[in-house]
């Protein structure tokens, strides 16, 4: 069709043209990339959770009892009691009253800012906040304010400037950013919004199973379950749960709007229950022993990479994102085309995910990794930065 080729030349002229890559395995620390066997340093099953055979045990047995599929949205037939068992015990871990689980992290914030905020109320962001949830403030219909990312001085301008609102006021931000690596300024954040009277979300899409004494997130880690100042908690099941599906958990009153209002919640089929079963079995995991162990081995693959590449590049282990800065598109094109040359994958990160001109690698590390998997990647790296040995 006219002007759609056009289209793409322009998206391939710009180094910004993306392809499916299509994977011929399970996830895990190597997986098969469009046929060739690669070290995958992209995904966020951060703890190896994917392939746990208990995980794998728990979604079989289920299959046999509930079926492959839900057969209908929530509010019809569709919310089967593997969802409401895994919502009770999501809740129960935040120490909230309730929670709502959804099929995806997308469609669990777009239906909660949807059936939270509308026109006459104020959501503000942080700049760096996922898709998702500019999406779902966009989608709502409330006001939509931006403060620069972390930017605490900004943030408190615009509460001041809502104060005296007939309508709500919800400042958003995720406790781990999802393309930076970084963490909110929580302490400082929750302390502004009680001034001001503001609701407060906090998205812990990356933070859950990487922080905290039971993997429950920077939340966890900072003291701030319960009533320790975080209105509305999400998260999601697919990256350290290693499943598939979101959550949000706050307030019965909240949990039954967002019930009432959220369109994604509302208008899709239900998750299959078999997900619903193993996910909560991983959350047990997460929050067991076990997952004590596994976060250990995390952070010192995450420590011990930091400290090979340190003379080409400073790294601050702040999370188990790390994010390789390159800058322009094509640069960072021909970087992570030159690291699957030689058998390992890192995604080019770009624009529009990222602003123009901060193009770069998003590393992510895991408790499956190996020693020898981060030796292999290190030399690759400080090579193309002209060090040749390790």
């Amino acid at each position: 069709m006219r002007g759609l080729e056009d289209e793409l030349l322009d998206l391939d002229a710009s180094d910004l043209r993306r392809r499916i890559r299509w994977v011929g395995s399970e996830q895990g620390r190597e997986v098969l990339l469009d046929g060739d066997s690669v070290l995958n340093f992209a995904s966020n099953d951060y703890l190896g959770l994917a392939n746990h055979p208990d995980v794998i045990g728990a979604m079989q047995d289920a299959l046999g009892v509930w079926g492959v599929g839900s057969g209908s949205s929530r509010l019809i037939t569709g919310s089967m009691r593997p969802h409401g068992d895994l919502e009770d015990y999501i809740a129960e871990l935040k120490g909230c009253e309730a929670a709502l689980s959804m099929s995806t992290g997308y469609a669990t914030a777009v239906s909660t800012l949807g059936g939270l905020l509308g026109k006459g109320d104020t959501v503000i962001l942080d700049k760096l906040v996922h898709a998702s949830l500019i999406d779902g403030a966009r989608l709502s219909g409330a006001t939509v304010r931006v403060f620069p990312h972390n930017g605490l001085a900004k943030l408190e301008r615009l509460l001041e400037a809502s104060t005296g609102s007939a309508g709500r006021v919800l400042v958003v931000t995720e406790s781990v950013f999802s393309m930076d690596g970084d963490v909110a300024l929580l302490d400082e954040i929750v302390s502004l919004k009680n001034r001001f009277g503001a609701l407060l979300l906090v998205d812990e899409a990356h933070g859950m199973g990487v922080f905290g004494g039971r993997g429950l997130g920077l939340i966890e880690e900072l003291g701030m379950g319960g009533d320790g100042g975080v209105d509305i908690h999400m998260g999601t099941l697919g990256k350290s749960a290693g499943v598939a599906g979101g959550y949000v958990a706050g307030a019965r009153v909240l949990m039954d709007l967002i019930m009432n209002k959220g369109r994604a919640f509302i208008y899709s089929t239900a998750p299959p229950p078999a997900q619903a079963v193993a996910a909560r079995r991983a959350l047990e995991i997460i929050t067991s022993d076990e997952g004590v162990k596994l976060r250990e081995r995390l952070w010192g693959n995450i420590r011990s990479f930091s400290e090979m590449v340190s003379d080409v590049k400073v790294i601050e282990p702040v999370s188990a994102i790390i994010p390789w800065m390159v800058g322009g598109e094509g640069g960072a094109v021909e970087l992570s085309d030159r690291l699957l040359a030689e058998g390992i994958f890192v995604p080019a990160i770009r624009y529009p995910t990222v602003s123009r001109g901060s193009a770069r690698l998003r590393i992510t590390m895991t408790a499956a990794h190996g020693e020898d998997d981060l030796v292999r990647l290190a030399e690759v790296l400080r090579g193309a930065c002209g060090k040749t040995t390790l």
